[in-house]
């Protein structure tokens, strides 16, 4: 029974069960009107308290009815019939109480909470704004300063913080529905507060919704949801209540069919399906009760703190006590940094730190259950570092190479127990970046594949699995974007312009600032070895620079020039005057930023394509998934992938063949072409 009620004396009990996370399917909204009306009518019953089963309140809509039409009975009608109830409700909160369970919640007269729930309302991270009258009934309970932070953010808000902002009661420390019949009891013998329907929004000081718009408007870049859920707000707080319940449903409704809510929709779907894909259903992954990693540089040090931050015991190898202490002072400086921001506490911090311990001797990787190697990027290196671990760790301890672009199956080539290896491609900052590429070899068991995936869980990052190539799926289409830049410049485009409307586009930089950001002699030092293995590799301006040693923000100069202290980009004569020598004999084009982008965009989509043609990933949704976390594609476009079916695979594919007819990309794929003639790429079996 999806709603059931008991009665504890006077106070009645509603319960919903719908798992997993209770969500508002049609059959919750009518039960819990039904109850609604039952308990009203009946005279032994005083006050109601809703509460939920399993663990967690009423997370939100049931996604199950996203993109379709709603059904009877809407959610803002529930909300309001529990709101007029005869009787006061109390909502039991454990869990997280988000969208339109916050909405349900705030309907209620009271809300209480054991410590550990938060509530939130996060409708504007999937493109769109409340929709039952949370941008309404929330500034009347906490004022408009907290309730345009709350749903302009889309961020949740834990129980104590809650609790002292005014949007819970009471907090229940023991158990929850015994502490909620209680509190509704002590509520019966005195005055009930105004429903909040009924009470004024506080006017807020001069000047602060021009001073939010600006903040709101600077956080969201080009997202419309904020601005809307931010006016939603104003409306409530300057016009009557059933007006603002109006505007705010009709902008719920206008931005539930966007192009930007369908975008974060397919990535909330992608996300939410992204830890636990259907190719591993069913397979036990390893226990992870402690791990090591293998070098303490940059990237290792990251990898130790998020194993740290998931609260494993980590085991930090060097090579010598030089390194060691160069090890630990990186990871310190994370934790150190995270308390200085207020992100943690000093103590945490410090626990933390105190949680790693640092080693030469491969003779402690004895018992650990999970080995991440972070050494240089260097076969032999790699090599050496797996026969120490393959002689040191237990035959099921699982060993995983992070690399970007270095073969896992040449690194697993010597190694005992070729299995239990796996490849993982974590991204700078490793503590940070919410992206993890994993990386099977042939011999990698499916239980090996599946505690990658576990492991990802556990670290709270978006795992995608990846078949072994040159640059595996992110770095492989970061080539095609680097290779379309430098062909834009060699056909009239300018760095500045490129990088301009790159950012137009959504990016939070251009490709050029990002090189220089990052260096061009790490690109330069990839293109060095794959020429090496007899690849080509198309990088002629990107070559000249690093052979004058303009690396980038690093040396003063790259694409850009930089003054000393300084990392605003400069437009450089130097760079100008390499972009002319390499372009002489090549005709030259005006390009505005559209064409710019399409340049760039739709030879990603085609090498996109590729990979899903050969296997590397198994799914669009993939793809996206990896420009989004791991190189910035913005996630209100749903990913290359998904923006070029928004924008038709048809216009997609004739664009690159006119790109290709003057030298500018190569033409569209098969894979492409056929995803095109059936309506989209999840329609093409391999």
């Amino acid at each position: 029974m999806t709603i059931k009620i008991e009665h504890r004396g006077e106070i009645a009990v509603v319960t919903v069960d719908n798992p997993p996370v209770n969500a508002l399917s049609q059959v919750v909204r009518q039960g819990l009107l039904e109850a609604a009306k039952a308990l009203d009518a009946d005279p032994s019953v005083k006050a109601i308290v809703l509460t939920c089963a399993g663990r967690t309140f009423i997370a939100g809509a049931d996604v199950g009815e996203f993109g379709k039409p709603p059904m009877p009975p809407q959610l803002p009608d529930l909300v309001s019939r529990i709101e007029r109830a005869a009787k006061p409700w109390v909502a039991a909160i454990h869990g997280s109480a988000l969208g339109g369970g916050f909405e349900v919640a705030l309907g209620c007269r009271f809300r209480v909470a054991v410590p550990s729930a938060s509530v939130g309302l996060p409708e504007v991270r999937l493109g769109i704004v409340p929709g039952a009258g949370g941008t309404v009934r929330l500034p009347r309970l906490a004022g408009v300063e907290s309730a345009v932070d709350m749903v302009t953010t889309g961020t949740p808000l834990g129980a104590r913080k809650a609790h002292v902002a005014g949007l819970i009661d009471s907090l229940i420390e023991d158990d929850l529905v015994t502490g909620a019949v209680s509190f509704a009891r002590s509520i019966l013998d005195r005055p009930l507060p105004d429903a909040l329907c009924d009470r004024p929004v506080a006017v807020p000081p001069v000047g602060f919704w021009e001073a939010a718009e600006r903040t709101v408007s600077a956080r969201a870049k080009r997202e419309e949801a904020p601005l809307k859920a931010l006016a939603c707000v104003r409306r409530a707080a300057e016009t009557d209540f059933a007006a603002a319940i109006a505007f705010e449903r009709e902008t719920f409704l206008t931005l539930r069919g966007s192009p930007q809510a369908a975008a974060l929709r397919h990535v909330f779907f992608a996300e939410r399906a992204a830890t636990r894909p259907p190719e591993l259903a069913g397979l036990t992954p390893c226990m992870i009760r402690s791990a090591a990693v293998i070098g303490g540089g940059t990237m290792g040090a990251g990898i130790a703190a998020a194993l740290r931050d998931a609260g494993l015991p980590v085991i930090l190898v060097e090579r010598d006590d030089g390194a060691i202490e160069r090890g630990l002072a990186n990871v310190r400086a994370i934790f150190d940094g995270a308390a200085k921001r207020g992100r943690i506490s000093a103590d945490v911090a410090a626990e933390r730190i105190t949680g790693i311990t640092a080693t030469r001797d491969y003779a402690a990787l004895a018992d650990v259950d999970f080995t991440i190697e972070a050494v240089f990027e260097d076969l032999d290196v790699k090599r050496d570092v797996f026969a120490r671990l393959a002689d040191s760790c237990r035959e099921d301890a699982i060993l995983a190479t992070n690399t970007s672009y270095l073969d896992p199956e040449r690194i697993a080539e010597r190694i005992r127990w070729p299995e239990r290896f796996l490849g993982l491609h974590f991204f700078s900052p490793a503590h940070v970046m919410k992206l993890l590429e994993i990386v099977p070899t042939k011999a990698t068991t499916p239980e090996v594949l599946a505690t990658g995936f576990s492991l990802a869980r556990m670290l709270n990052k978006i795992p995608v699995r990846a078949g072994i190539c040159d640059g595996f799926i992110g770095n492989r289409i970061l080539k095609i974007t680097r290779a379309q830049a430098e062909r834009l410049l060699l056909s009239g485009a300018t760095p500045t312009a490129v990088d301009a409307a790159m950012r137009a586009f959504g990016l939070p930089m251009g490709p050029f600032e990002a090189q220089d950001l990052g260096g061009l002699d790490i690109a330069a030092f990839q293109r060095k070895a794959a020429r090496a293995r007899g690849e080509a590799c198309f990088a002629p301006i990107a070559d000249r620079l690093c052979a004058i040693e303009r690396y980038g923000q690093k040396s003063g100069g790259g694409w850009y020039d930089y003054e000393p202290g300084d990392r605003t980009p400069r437009p450089s004569e130097a760079v100008a005057a390499v972009i002319a020598g390499e372009a002489k004999a090549l005709p030259r084009r005006d390009w505005n930023e559209n064409a710019i982008a399409d340049c760039i965009l739709w030879p990603m989509v085609n090498e996109g394509a590729r990979i899903l043609a050969d296997g590397t990933a198994l799914r669009p949704s993939d793809i996206d998934l990896v420009k989004i976390h791991g190189y910035g594609f913005p996630r209100w476009r749903g990913g290359p992938m998904h923006h070029a079916e928004a924008q038709g695979l048809d216009t997609v594919a004739e664009t690159l063949r006119a790109l290709a007819r003057e030298g500018l990309a190569e033409p569209p794929c098969d894979r492409l072409l056929e995803a095109a003639r059936r309506g989209g790429f999840s329609e093409v079996r391999r």
